[in-house]
């Protein structure tokens, strides 16, 4: 099994340096936020913006660090909704711990990562939580959160759902709607899970993916003779994550519980969630893609490296139609999706060789926390399809 190297230890800063340290003044650069652009100046201390303005009115403090920002946008820290740090998957461990992963982040741009508790299959919600709590907590280097997956159903998930909600500010639960056998539900209790949530006043999240035809599909392909990555998207088509999308906000209507559909990665299912998001107007659903859908396509499962493939195998996989990227951003632009994740759970050559001779066995997931905010800048922005602001 591979193991992270061990964070470096935090550097102490000379006492005669510390004011730079905690004080902060971007001056003359274009501020972006949501309503607008300015030109503004920026005092930031202890990590906290003091004063946006002209600076005409402000008196710059001793000791304070000044960046001249002429020519450049000052934008706002992103957050990454969607990440997988010191993930168990497939018998190893995601390369990425939560040192590591967020010092990625901050290189990037992102400044907040939404991460995801995964409990074993009759394990405690809260055991797993404060499991993730121990393993982030001293290794952070930015903001973070926690959703909670649900991976089996009793009472007992009920009541520590409620606790969650209630004392350690859990408000997102996401349901597997695939990989049967070990992390996926059943309809009747993703009705149940999504009750639960309407009542609590939290969102509920679904992988969408039909896991029973894709059980099929792995079957008959294996069958068939095909061992390799290719075989990931093929047993994983389009339509098998459209009707899933579709059957998902039909269960978030019938139970009036807000939905948040994690990784949106093909024009099927963006069309399904877009056509949810007119049909039930009222009950709030909700659509992310990932900076890979945005950055690449499918047809790296068939190129002649096997290792070059078997680093793109994620699910829902990318789809070998290259047009996909350019609609799912253009879907981001028209607000039919709301948020870009990186989906971050990086495995390294040795771990995705694992899946030699039978691909569903490769380690699923790609990098991307360094990169996403990169990504939609590029695809969107810079081609206009969205403004800075959006």
């Amino acid at each position: 099994m591979a193991t992270s190297p061990a964070p470096a230890p935090v550097k102490k800063v000379p006492i005669h340096l510390q004011s730079a340290q905690n004080r902060l003044y971007i001056k003359r650069g274009h501020v972006v936020n949501h309503d607008g652009i300015q030109q503004a100046d920026i005092y930031i201390e202890d990590g906290t913006i003091r004063y946006v303005g002209s600076g005409a009115d402000f008196v710059v403090p001793g000791g304070c660090r000044t960046i001249d920002a002429a020519g450049l946008m000052v934008i706002p820290g992103g957050i990454d909704p969607h990440t997988h740090f010191q993930l168990e998957f497939g018998g190893t461990v995601s390369v990425d711990d939560f040192y590591q992963g967020t010092k990625a982040a901050v290189a990037g741009g992102t400044t907040t990562i939404m991460d995801f508790v995964i409990p074993k299959k009759g394990e405690s919600l809260l055991e797993a939580y404060d499991e993730w709590r121990c393993r982030a907590d001293t290794k952070v280097v930015c903001d973070y959160g926690l959703h909670v997956a649900i991976t089996w159903w009793s009472k007992s998930v009920r009541d520590e759902m409620r606790i969650l909600c209630q004392e350690r500010g859990v408000n997102s639960f996401k349901c597997f709607m695939a990989y049967k056998g070990l992390f996926q539900v059943t309809d009747s209790e993703l009705y149940e899970i999504f009750e639960t949530c309407k009542e609590l006043g939290a969102v509920a999240q679904v992988h969408a993916e039909n896991g029973d035809v894709i059980a099929k599909n792995v079957q008959k392909l294996l069958a068939a003779g095909v061992t390799g990555p290719e075989g990931h998207e093929l047993s994983r088509t389009e339509e098998v994550e459209a009707e899933a999308v579709n059957r998902a906000c039909v269960i978030a209507h019938q139970t009036k519980c807000p939905l948040y559909v994690v990784h949106v990665m093909s024009k099927s299912a963006g069309i399904e969630l877009a056509r949810a998001r007119r049909r039930y107007n009222g009950v709030g659903i909700y659509g992310e893609t990932l900076a890979a859908a945005l950055g690449t396509d499918g047809t790296n499962y068939t190129h002649q490296c096997w290792h070059h493939a078997a680093c793109h195998v994620l699910s829902p996989p990318l789809r070998p139609d290259p047009t996909t990227p350019e609609f799912m951003m253009k879907l981001l632009a028209q607000d039919d999706l709301q948020t870009t994740g990186s989906d971050n759970c990086t495995f390294n050559k040795a771990q995705k060789e694992l899946g030699r001779g039978d691909f569903t066995k490769i380690p699923n997931g790609v990098n991307g926390v360094e990169d996403r905010m990169s990504v939609v800048w590029e695809k969107g922005v810079q081609t206009g399809l969205i403004d800075p602001q959006r």
